[in-house]
């Protein structure tokens, strides 16, 4: 009934930018938090950025100062911008959005597919 689409992974060169950007779709009533989480080969999925529905944003450490996080609400839409990529940002990025469903008095997490980002030095 919910689906959430990324787009905006690819290739790019150490230093370079790429922008994110995943839509939820369906039988939505309302949206909550959104953000990214990455997974790198071998390690545990991490939290990249979060954003509130009233705009409160949280980043991992490590990319503070180089990624923003924004959201659309009327679009239901969030964005990574991504700046200064590093080798070490090379992960599959997921899209993750807690959303209420049309008719539900409860909300849970929803996760898109994943989109490769890859960082080449």
């Amino acid at each position: 009934q919910v689906q959430l689409v990324e787009s905006g992974g690819g290739l790019v060169q150490a230093g370079g930018s790429l922008r994110l950007a995943c839509t939820a779709s369906g039988s939505i009533s309302s949206v909550n938090g959104m953000g990214w989480y990455r997974q790198a080969p071998g390690k545990q999925r991490e939290l990249v950025a979060i954003i509130s529905n009233y705009g409160t944003t949280n980043y991992a450490e490590s990319v503070k100062g180089r990624f923003a996080i924004s959201r659309d609400n009327a679009e239901n839409t969030v964005y990574l911008q991504m700046n200064s990529l590093k080798p070490e940002d090379t992960a599959v990025y997921y899209c993750y959005a807690d959303v209420f469903r049309s008719g539900s008095f409860y909300s849970r997490d929803y996760w898109g597919q994943g989109t490769q980002v890859t960082v080449s030095s």
